[in-house]
């Protein structure tokens, strides 16, 4: 599913969805970064989440990105990604996941993508990140291909409308806005995001910020240490941290209630009083 730009009034019914998100440190195996979440979204389905969301990277993960990620990649139908759909199907939720995709046979850059799937193991939803991690002394962009700036990725469960950004995403508040225009009440955050002076600090600040200004929840799965800086968290549309985490492996779960963000919208209509749209024009290079 893909949102398209529309009006941001809605009715809404009420209508609850329990979610969850999990934060684990994946290495270099595939195998055994599918075998560690596996267990995770057992936990997760056992707490009774509809909607399981794992890291950025959860397929492979390493400090710094080189050819090594270039080599590991799959195609959407490999193994790695047709594990997440048995996970789903298995546990019967709706699960998002970052993997290394191989976007073309021979392809020297990998994307880095999200993939939804839901109870019945079908792929719901597809996003490849957008703004590259070109900061702090990373080139991401040295191996990875930006995605392509299309309408929003999203999927719906039980009439609640799920959005996707990844990581470094969370810096352009832009595309979270248009994710939130075109529809979302959720908007779901895999990162891996890198330790460093504060960056916690900065990442809780920022996903406080996306939730507040778009009146969103915002559910965010980091990894945790050593190669993410965890903290992952759940935050309701007023900016209320419901559930989060430290740097350890962890379930989190919270329910997102379409009656709590129709109140916080009647209270704040921010999205009705913006007088700017987003351009989808890319910037300059």
């Amino acid at each position: 599913m893909q949102l398209q730009n529309g009006s941001t009034h809605q009715e809404l019914e009420p209508v609850t969805v329990a979610i969850a998100v999990v934060q684990f440190a994946p290495d270099t195996d595939p195998d055994t970064n599918l075998a560690t979440l596996r267990e995770h979204v057992r936990i997760a389905a056992d707490a009774g989440a509809r909607v399981v969301v794992a890291p950025e990277y959860s397929m492979f993960a390493v400090t710094r990105l080189d050819e090594r990620v270039v080599a590991i990649a799959q195609p959407l139908d490999g193994p790695f990604t047709t594990g997440l759909a048995a996970l789903a199907a298995e546990f019967g939720v709706f699960l998002v996941a970052g993997v290394v995709e191989l976007p073309a046979p021979g392809a020297t850059r990998i994307s880095n993508t999200l993939v939804a799937h839901g109870p019945d193991g079908s792929r719901v939803a597809v996003y490849r990140k957008v703004h590259l991690y070109d900061a702090f002394g990373h080139r991401e962009s040295d191996v990875v291909a930006a995605g392509p700036i299309v309408a929003p990725a999203a999927f719906t469960v039980d009439g609640v409308i799920f959005g996707m950004q990844t990581c470094f995403d969370l810096r352009f508040p832009e595309g979270c806005r248009r994710v939130a225009a075109a529809g979302a009440h959720v908007l779901l955050l895999p990162a891996q995001w890198i330790p460093g002076a504060a960056k916690v600090d900065q990442w809780t600040t920022l996903l406080r910020a996306r939730a507040i200004e778009n009146t969103v929840y915002v559910a965010a799965a980091d990894q945790c240490a050593p190669r993410g800086a965890g903290a992952s968290m759940i935050v309701d549309p007023a900016g209320t941290v419901l559930a989060d985490l430290g740097d350890e492996p962890g379930v989190l779960t919270a329910t997102v209630d379409l009656a709590r963000l129709a109140e916080v919208r009647t209270a704040n209509p921010s999205l009705s009083l913006r007088r700017f749209t987003i351009s989808e024009a890319p910037a300059p290079e």
